[in-house]
């Protein structure tokens, strides 16, 4: 990704047990910014908390956020929109909340069901994974972004599809 200045705040959709919040917005010293990890599962934030006290996690919805428009220079949603029913409104109320940029991901389809199955996992279903309720191919997650952020740039760490975008 191209050198952005670095932002102060982040919010973190499904942000599970904090294991990304870890790695991307800690160092030696503790954080490098005022992070908020939400998730919708009490357990999954429990966990979070409990292994990062330096950080901040909530439950809530990926459809209501609990912090005022633009107030976060980073929205995170990575690995999120494939579990969501509707991804539309999710996206809609990130790029309300995200003042600077978002970072974005999902599994790049159909590749994903085909790696699963090279595996041997999930044949009953195709390869399809347990709770993944949207297929993104990366044609169909651009027009999905496009409508709620102005893409500024595109990569593919194999098998995923990152998008790092701007509020409209």
């Amino acid at each position: 990704m191209v050198a952005r200045a670095a932002p102060k705040s982040a919010i973190e959709i499904g942000a599970g047990p904090g294991y990304l919040a870890a790695r991307l917005f800690m160092n030696a010293e503790g954080p490098v910014l005022d992070y908020l990890g939400t998730d919708i599962c009490a357990r999954q934030v429990a966990t979070a908390r409990a292994r990062y006290p330096q950080f901040s996690f909530r439950c809530a919805s990926a459809y209501e956020l609990p912090i005022p428009d633009r107030s976060c220079d980073l929205g995170v949603a990575c690995e999120v929109l494939e579990h969501l029913e509707d991804p539309d409104k999710a996206l809609t109320e990130l790029a309300r909340v995200t003042r600077r940029h978002a970072l974005i991901s999902v599994p790049w389809e159909p590749m994903w069901r085909i790696l699963n199955c090279g595996r041997g996992k999930y044949l009953s279903s195709f390869g399809n994974t347990p709770g993944h309720v949207q297929h993104y191919s990366r044609r169909r997650f651009r027009q999905l972004i496009a409508s709620h952020f102005e893409i500024v740039e595109e990569r593919r760490p194999f098998p995923w599809t990152m998008l790092l975008v701007k509020p409209r």
